[in-house]
């Protein structure tokens, strides 16, 4: 099984040769990297590329490594009880099968997303550690060793929220997602609006990559980001030249709400379009 990239999704050289070694190694593939550089998107093509069902664990701040196994709902067990309920016989019935266990017990051998891995608690990640290693966990419950028909392949994303434990990471394959230059950029573009003007196109990715060195940004755009922004360009028919002319005293740039998140960065230009009109009187 080989990654080599989608029509859909494009993946830099080295992207191609990490999620490849992780697959080759059956070691669960880390990726870090700025939010909206297509980490998650990274595992749904990997699976599409190699036909393999993808399953998704998306990770809380309240999530815990036992729910990613299984949880066992005592509760109802007792009020069914109570209420004479034959289900009560089985204990398999209050059993609620978590992803991992999906991906291990799944027909085929599925992409197993877990996603965020750095929301969860510090100790999640260590939590995991035996049965990511060994493919296999215990339900105390049934007495039953649930073990793996084959390898998933393991993607772990990480925004870099905090710090992961070394012992996680000696069993990871790393690989960072480097933010796209203007080139790479270019091809993204290409996949998702392939009708995009050029000159659009150039003017564009000029004034998304200044916002990106504006010192003091508390968010810096994403790609993400800039595809939505020039969707709505589009859709407005604003042209390479409206983009082109500053206007001296309005820095922002034109449905700058799509490149902009908080009004911290707003007020940031604002004050900078003030200094500059100052300057020039």
């Amino acid at each position: 099984m080989r990654f080599e990239g989608t029509k859909d999704y494009v993946a830099t050289d080295d992207l191609r040769v990490a999620v490849n070694a992780a697959i080759t190694l059956e070691r669960p593939l880390l990726v870090k990297g700025e939010p909206g550089t297509g980490k998650t998107v990274l595992a749904f093509e990997v699976a599409k590329a190699l036909g393999a069902p993808i399953i998704q664990w998306h990770i809380k701040s309240t999530t815990k490594a036992m729910q990613g196994l299984y949880e066992y709902d005592a509760v109802a067990r007792l009020r069914d009880s109570q209420l004479g309920d034959e289900r009560v016989k089985d204990i398999h019935n209050y059993i609620k099968k978590g992803k991992l266990w999906e991906a291990f017990t799944h027909g085929q051998r599925p992409v197993l997303l877990i996603d965020e891995v750095d929301k969860a608690d510090i100790e999640f990640p260590n939590d995991l550690l035996l049965e990511l290693d060994r493919m296999e966990f215990f339900v105390y419950e049934t007495g039953e060793t649930i073990k793996a028909h084959q390898r998933p392949i393991v993607m772990i994303t990480s925004n870099n929220e905090k710090e992961l434990p070394d012992a996680f990471l000696r069993r990871c394959f790393f690989h960072y997602i480097k933010f796209p230059d203007q080139e790479v950029m270019k091809q993204i573009i290409a996949v998702h609006f392939p009708r995009v003007q050029d000159r659009l196109v150039g003017e564009a990715l000029k004034i998304f990559y200044q916002i990106r060195e504006v010192p003091g940004l508390k968010k810096k755009p994403s790609t993400s980001e800039l595809l939505d922004w020039l969707k709505l360009l589009m859709a407005d028919d604003i042209s390479p030249e409206t983009l082109r002319e500053k206007d001296p005293n309005k820095l922002i740039p034109p449905l700058h709400g799509a490149l902009l998140k908080n009004e911290q960065d707003v007020h940031l230009f604002e004050r900078l379009a003030f200094l500059a009109r100052r300057e020039r009187n």
